[in-house]
């Protein structure tokens, strides 16, 4: 234990770590399932995929970001002291060798691994002359006629091409039809098509055969260009800034959202992508038409959208084992939800347990005489879910529904506006927030009439409403009927659609108000508990840590002595296990087969254990710019539950688990071949059994 009067300067940027290289190391560690024995191999591509699309919004939010910063201020510097040019040439750096790494995983092993198993993407060298012969008349019926290719001359100027496309430039010889003598020509493939096609069974030998749409469009480009020799053919992306920006300061917000979703699709270029066989002649021309230098450069052996190479492969060997999630005992036991929910809370835990008590609850309350309201938050949802074409029953069986709807959910804009038209449609009231503040908490409210008094009933969560993502993402949802409970989420819809003072809450904590302040009591208060000789432990679980008076309460409490186990998904700026500041902490990652979401905050508390879950990672932008609920778990049965699956179940884990050093790396726990523990796979086994 530290000395408490040691002077340390809490601020010392030493002490922190930088967020973009810290997100930039998750995606690193998704990049090491590609290659890891215990994966089926389909899903050890599919790691391989996700790690593209990682990168993808890497480069259009952060590393756009960050070039934005050094464009307004050279000297600007990250809370760690880093320059901003510094971190973009740390970025630079470490993408340019993970990208080498991710296409020789993919030509190294995967493809062929895949091989070995009859699955292969053939070149174009590889065609046998059947292929040949039925790529040719595919490209003629199925591509030639949606291509669009566009020469380059005085003209033709070079095309703006969309953020993410996939293009082709090509070398040209010859003259056109009228005579001018075209040297380059840009071919963008359109979305609409596909990027991989399966050959026909009749042409494989019963296995499964593609060939890539680059490999299509390379065969037969020179049919683009009558009377002109195609002397090369090369594939290249460009990602754009997609970080949207919108002035709230509209009248309309969805119309203001509409036009910026249009300017996205052509934000300022912050990364090219090549083939590496591309002459150098031939990139240094494209660097200057998309104003990016060397460091921006990306060569690649291989498909430029590896994001897209997935195909559906009927192939249930090479993927997880599939899994039913299970139901809570009182839901199966009780017909209606509402009187399973006068008896006990319930405590959902997907993705091992169903998402479908969350869209009976809804269903149910959409069909009932008395019920007379409901109001739910959406974050995430699609225009297509059921739970949207429930609660737009509901608002067409006269249900008071209103739907408070974040427009600006990043990347998902469209689709809220989609599910704001939909629901305003069926009469529901549809409200788009806070201006200023992003709603993030997940709550659903329903008021019902029981014997002539008004009962309400709650489910809160730590995930989006999508029933997609509640198979994938770890998530916690708690249901209930607890009178304090209800009256507290009453209030905060009171707050989102209305106008006045902050409620005075009961039970939960309430980001931008009393959330951040009580966390940092509740640390103060393990601190007063090892200072009284009492033993004192806290146990944080989020997808994220950047709040730096959370970091800095973290510190305290390690110089104090009090034990702190972090298990952080993706972005930790705390520099754990460092002499006299923090080696009282550890902090660990899961990586595994489903993406870990839930936010749990656990406080020993001298014995009477505090359990909270929770909407808001310990960002600044979730505790002070968005509106946040977190919930206090009470029924001794479930905090329990929680403490023991939730997070001593994670802390055991010794085959999917890194650890952050001191030094700001991250390094896989040693996989244990005996008393091997997997947190997620003990989850599956336990429900399994349920």
């Amino acid at each position: 234990m530290t000395e408490l009067n040691t002077p340390l300067d809490l601020n010392n940027p030493d002490y922190y770590l930088n967020r973009e290289l810290s997100i930039l190391d998750f995606h690193l560690r998704v990049l090491e399932q590609a290659v890891n024995p215990l994966h089926p191999l389909l899903e050890r591509l599919n790691f391989l995929l996700i790690f593209s699309r990682n990168l993808d919004e890497f480069f259009e939010i952060r590393v756009a970001g960050l070039l934005q910063q050094l464009s307004f201020d050279s000297a600007i510097t990250t809370s760690d002291g880093m320059l901003v040019s510094e971190v973009l040439k740390r970025i630079a750096d470490i993408c340019h060798r993970a990208v080498e790494k991710q296409y020789r995983i993919l030509n190294e092993d995967l493809f062929p691994a895949l091989a070995a198993e009859n699955i292969r993407f053939l070149k174009r060298d590889e065609l046998t002359e059947a292929h040949r012969l039925w790529v040719k008349q595919y490209f003629r019926e199925q591509v030639l006629p949606v291509l669009t290719p566009i020469s380059l001359d005085p003209a033709h100027p070079f095309p703006r091409l969309v953020n993410k496309s996939l293009n082709f430039i090509v070398s040209l010889e010859g003259k056109d039809a009228f005579g001018r003598q075209i040297s380059l020509a840009v071919v963008p493939a359109p979305r609409s098509l596909p990027r991989v096609v399966r050959l026909p069974d009749e042409l494989t030998d019963g296995g499964d055969q593609h060939v890539l749409l680059s490999a299509i469009i390379h065969e037969h480009v020179s049919e683009l260009f009558p009377g002109m020799v195609a002397t090369g053919c090369y594939q290249f992306r460009v990602t754009r800034n997609a970080d949207l920006t919108v002035d709230e300061d509209v009248d309309d917000l969805a119309i203001a959202l509409k036009g910026g979703l249009l300017l996205r699709r052509y934000g300022k270029a912050v990364r090219l992508e090549v083939a590496d066989n591309c002459p150098r002649d031939i990139i240094d021309y494209l660097l200057r038409k998309f104003g990016l230098r060397e460091e921006s450069l990306y060569k690649v052996n291989g498909p430029v959208n590896l994001a897209r190479l997935l195909s559906n492969f009927n192939r249930p060997k090479l993927r997880y084992p599939p899994f039913t999630p299970t139901m809570p005992s009182i839901l199966q036991k009780t017909e209606s939800v509402f009187e399973a929910l006068k008896k006990q809370d319930v405590l959902l835990h997907h993705p091992f347990e169903s998402f479908t008590p969350v869209i009976n609850f809804l269903r149910e309350a959409a069909r009932d005489p008395q019920v007379l309201a409901i109001k739910q938050t959406l974050y995430r949802t699609g225009a297509d879910s059921e739970i949207v074409n429930i609660l737009s029953e509901a608002a067409r069986n006269g249900k008071e529904v209103t739907a408070i709807i974040e427009l600006r959910a990043r990347f998902d804009e469209e689709s809220n506006i989609e599910v704001a038209n939909k629901l305003q449609e069926a009469g529901a009231i549809v409200v788009y927030g806070i201006v200023g503040y992003k709603t993030h908490a997940k709550m659903i409210l329903v008021v019902r009439r029981e014997q002539d008094k008004l009962h309400r009933y709650v489910h809160l969560g730590t995930g989006n409403y999508h029933a997609v993502t509640a198979r994938i993402y770890t998530d916690y949802g708690l249901m209930s009927a607890n009178a304090d409970l209800c009256e507290d989420v009453h209030k905060i819809f009171q707050e989102l659609t209305g106008m006045g003072k902050a409620a005075k809450l009961k039970k939960l904590l309430h980001a931008p108000f009393t959330l951040h302040t009580q966390l940092i009591a509740a640390i103060e208060q393990e601190i007063r508990h090892v200072q009284a000789g009492k033993a004192a432990h806290i146990i944080i679980k989020v997808n994220a840590l950047t709040e730096k008076q959370l970091m800095q309460a973290l510190y305290r409490a390690s110089m104090a002595g009090v034990k702190i186990d972090l298990i952080i998904r993706s972005i930790c700026c705390l520099r754990p296990q460092v002499a006299g500041l923090s080696e009282n902490i550890r902090v660990r990652s899961i990586v595994g087969r489903f993406l870990e979401h839930t936010r749990v905050f656990c406080f020993s508390n001298d014995g009477d254990l505090k359990v909270y879950c929770a909407s808001a990672d310990w960002m600044d932008r979730n505790l002070f710019s968005r509106v946040e609920a977190c919930f206090p778990i009470d029924d001794p049965i479930l905090k329990k539950r929680i403490y023991k699956d939730g997070l001593l179940n994670y802390l055991a884990d010794n085959q999917s688990a890194w650890e952050l050093q001191s030094d700001g790396t991250w390094q896989q726990v040693p996989q244990a071949e005996e008393l091997s523990h997997q947190a997620q796979s003990m989850l599956l086994e336990k429900f399994a059994k349920v």
